[in-house]
């Protein structure tokens, strides 16, 4: 079992930067596939960000290509979402997102294939 618990959220101006940070719990940390995901009001979640056991790896949605940054720190069981160049569409109730997997350099996309979810932190980006 792990627990997932979301900080950094806020509201920040257009072309501003903000760091979200998940912290797990469990001693296995290391061997989870990350993600963070997003959900404006009235659309589904969507995918941003993914990365495998260690910063070598990483996945992310078209949308946030060169301006969002995933990583993570294994001795603190966390990861981070380094957000800049921040834009009102971004906008969206942020989550990060746990799988146990054997395959290192993997990264997920899809929501179905993950199987912890912290309770979300709120991102709001005033134009």
């Amino acid at each position: 079992q792990v627990q997932l618990v979301e900080s950094g959220g806020g509201l920040v101006q257009a072309g501003g930067s903000l760091r979200l940070s998940c912290a797990a719990s469990g001693r296995t940390f290391s061997t989870y596939a990350m993600g963070w995901f997003r959900q404006a009001p009235g659309k589904e979640r969507e995918f941003v960000a993914a990365i495998g056991w260690s910063n070598s790896y990483t996945y992310y949605a078209d949308s946030v290509k060169g301006r969002f940054t995933v990583s993570r720190d294994n001795a603190k069981n966390t990861v981070y979402l380094q957000m800049n160049s921040l834009k009102p569409e971004d906008t969206a109730v942020y989550y990060c997102a746990a799988k146990l997997t054997t395959w290192a350099t993997r990264t997920y996309a899809s929501l179905s294939d993950y199987d912890y979810w912290g309770q979300g932190t709120q991102v709001t980006v005033s134009s």
